[in-house]
């Protein structure tokens, strides 16, 4: 038996808000937001893993800076979840939901060597930064200069890091 809901139903899926933009706009930026959360929270766990094992001739450099890019994250993270919030949906961002929404490819667990470390996290960040960029088309085309420059500030700094990474990787 499915359930079936009404219009009034799926109208109330999403909460008032502050935000001047449509129903329907803002449920598919909340969308959108929720996916680039999870692929966040799954970077995020990513890194505190790659921190947690690293081994090698860089451990000295690269364990304070892999820390350094899970705070910031998390912060970012945090905004996305908020902004969510703000424009009247819902933040999803439990394990169970991470490990199913996530555009990440999984973390290889046994990895421990430091500039493999490296390269992999320059990958995935990579991933991330394809997608804040389509998020970011979609808040260009909406008009929705708030996500829009959240997304910005996220792309800038995370640019930054894949070059630190792969300034790394280079002989």
């Amino acid at each position: 038996m499915s359930v079936r809901t009404t219009k009034n139903e799926r109208k109330s899926l999403m909460y008032k808000s502050p935000s001047p933009l449509p129903e329907k706009t803002r449920a598919s930026l909340v969308e959108s937001l929720n996916a680039r959360l999870a692929d966040g929270l799954d970077l995020h766990s990513q890194i505190k893993v790659a921190h947690w094992n690293i081994k090698g001739p860089q451990f000295a450099a690269l364990h304070p800076l892999f820390e350094t890019f899970a705070v910031s994250l998390a912060n970012h993270n945090d905004s996305i979840a908020e902004r969510a919030v703000t424009l009247g949906g819902k933040a999803f961002g439990t394990t169970r939901h991470v490990s199913k929404s996530s555009r990440l490819p999984e973390y290889p667990q046994e990895t421990t060597r430091d500039m493999e470390h490296v390269k992999l996290l320059a990958e995935r960040i990579e991933v991330y930064l394809e997608g804040l960029r389509d998020s970011r088309k979609l808040f260009v085309e909406v008009d929705d200069a708030d996500s829009e420059d959240l997304a910005t500030g996220i792309i800038v700094e995370f640019e930054k890091h894949v070059w630190f990474l792969r300034a790394s990787l280079e002989t």
